[in-house]
């Protein structure tokens, strides 16, 4: 049986570090109003540049079929992601005065996947995807807040020169990580 769906391209996940703890520490009503608020404005920041398959408690999974990314796209994309979801935390913890201790991490990986419908589902399927979510639950990061590119992105993309002012991890089995605030 062959699949003429299955395609080349990048799977983004936007996760929030801290939010175990966040919901445990936060009433109900004014925890969902956070985190609906930060989803909405990464999706909104995203504009239409990635698709979304799913939206699971403070992550999405997002992708893009892409035969040859660009790494200094992604790169730029998640800097503005990182930039308005802070800048929402400052709004949101003014206006409703609380601290919000969330953060942003980022995984970005790429290979070959499918996509299915259910319903009005879009799911996607493939080794890639579940390498992704593995890659979440990394014990490599020394801080909450970066962005983990695979190998197989980086072997993939265009343009994956790092910007030698950006503070970075290279993991050989990994891929590498850059840390949006610079390591002490």
């Amino acid at each position: 049986m062959k699949n003429a769906d299955i395609q080349d391209g990048i799977i983004l996940i936007p996760d929030f570090s801290g939010f175990t703890e966040f919901v445990f520490s936060t009433k109900l009503y004014t925890g969902e109003y956070i985190v609906r608020q930060l989803l909405s404005t990464l999706i909104d920041v995203n504009g239409r540049y990635f698709e979304i398959s799913e939206i699971e408690g403070d992550a999405i999974l997002f992708y893009r079929y892409d035969e040859k990314p660009s790494y200094q796209n992604i790169s730029a994309m998640l800097w503005k992601m990182r930039s308005a979801f802070n800048k929402k935390i400052e709004e949101l913890s003014k206006a409703l005065s609380t601290s919000i201790d969330l953060s942003l991490k980022f995984i970005v990986h790429y290979g070959k996947f499918s996509q299915y419908q259910i319903g009005n589902f879009k799911k996607l399927y493939g080794k890639p995807v579940v390498e992704a979510h593995q890659l979440l639950k990394n014990e490599f990061a020394e801080q909450p807040s970066y962005a983990l590119f695979s190998n197989s992105f980086l072997e993939n993309s265009s343009n994956s020169e790092a910007d030698p002012h950006i503070s970075r991890l290279h993991l050989p089995e990994v891929g590498m990580i850059h840390y949006f605030e610079n390591i002490n």
